[in-house]
């Protein structure tokens, strides 16, 4: 199957996976809490037929392979029984978050795959994950998978640490230790303040050094760490980009044909990487594969539900502060301003989300995965 065909199905299958999974989560919280669901589609409408009818509600195949939806019986009309508007608030609160948390939980679910497979992180060792061609880094004889032991004779512990030095460095030499393999290599580098700010000082990336093997509890665990560490990234960045951190390029949203060039580069990596590669010298090299594409689904899951999170209208955490004066006031913001105001943050989703795959085709961003 050609790479750019095999690209294409799975950046459908997985978009349509983490959307689904979030509305099972709502549907699943909404029934076993008794709120009556009138429809649960497979895909986006129009619909194509009616699958099924169980317990009240309508299983539907729509015309878009995209996710699915759910449509709660009286979602915005308190005065329908038995529907959504009409539970209690935190009823409401169980099923607005349910959507949400299941993607946190789907990407604890794939990142656990993925230390299993890699290895766990020992967040104690710093490994280089990337080195760019002619950068300082690549000059001084710094390599792939290298474990910095020392810098300037200070013991390296995490990477936070390794970038303050290399920072603190610029235009300097900097003496580096390096465990590679079974052997210690120590080599001297000179951080540029010229370099551009997406390529650091030494044209490096790292992050924690993976140790094999990893147990299934570790793996969860980590997952379960890694799920937080991206979270939290995700709602750092506003700020990063503020003090300087990022460029705003860097913190750009992408829409579809961003995403979807960001998994045609991880299939295409991953499989190469699982290619067997020519004999040398009588002997065939073996490469380590990759996976990238796992990394991407964890990442794509994990966005999902920590930007349906924030408080914006018609996004779950905006339907959740809608909540939030009921349970603290015991008074009820009225329903119908709710729902104009839900009305108003929807029309502005839809504008950006406009705009974000617009810029994708007028300015697509540049992004690279690590070679």
């Amino acid at each position: 199957m050609p790479t750019s065909l095999l690209s294409l199905l799975v950046f459908v299958a997985v978009f349509a996976l983490v959307v689904f999974i979030h509305e099972f989560g709502h549907f699943v919280v909404a029934r076993l809490l008794k709120v009556e669901v009138e429809e649960f589609g497979f895909g986006l409408p129009p619909r194509l037929m009616r699958l099924f009818h169980w317990k009240g509600t309508d299983f539907t195949l729509n015309w878009l392979p995209v996710g699915g939806f759910v449509r709660p019986k009286g979602e915005n009309d308190p005065s329908v029984v038995g529907g959504l508007a009409a539970a209690s608030p935190w009823t409401r609160l169980a099923v607005l978050f349910a959507g949400p948390t299941m993607n946190l939980l789907l990407g604890v679910v794939v990142f656990s795959l993925l230390f299993f497979n890699i290895g766990v992180p020992d967040y104690s060792q710093v490994q280089i994950g990337d080195v760019l061609t002619a950068s300082p880094a690549a000059q001084a004889g710094i390599k792939i998978d290298d474990i910095v032991v020392s810098a300037n004779g200070i013991t390296i512990r995490d990477a936070s640490q390794l970038h303050d030095i290399i920072y603190a460095s610029l235009d300097k030499p900097i003496e580096l230790t390096l465990r590679r393999g079974g052997e210690t290599v120590t080599v001297t580098a000179l951080p540029s303040s010229s370099r551009p700010q997406e390529q650091g000082a030494l044209g490096i990336s790292m992050g924690p050094a993976l140790v094999r093997p990893g147990s299934t509890i570790q793996s969860v665990q980590y997952g379960a760490v890694a799920v937080y560490a991206q979270a939290r990234l995700l709602l750092l960045l506003p700020a990063q980009i503020l003090r300087g951190q990022l460029s705003p390029e860097e913190g750009r949203l992408v829409g579809l044909k961003g995403i979807y060039d960001l998994f045609g580069q991880a299939v295409s990596r991953d499989i190469q990487s699982r290619e067997a590669p020519p004999a040398a010298s009588g002997s065939a090299a073996t490469q380590t594969p990759t996976y990238f594409t796992l990394q991407l689904i964890g990442i794509l899951t994990i966005s999902l539900g920590v930007l349906n999170l924030l408080p914006f209208p018609a996004l779950d955490g905006g339907r959740i502060l809608f909540v939030l004066p009921e349970l603290i006031l015991r008074r009820r913001i009225p329903p119908e301003w709710e729902n104009r105001i839900n009305a108003v943050g929807m029309a502005l989703l839809l504008l950006l989300m406009v705009y974000v795959n617009v810029m994708d085709f007028v300015n697509p961003a540049i992004v690279e995965l690590p070679k």
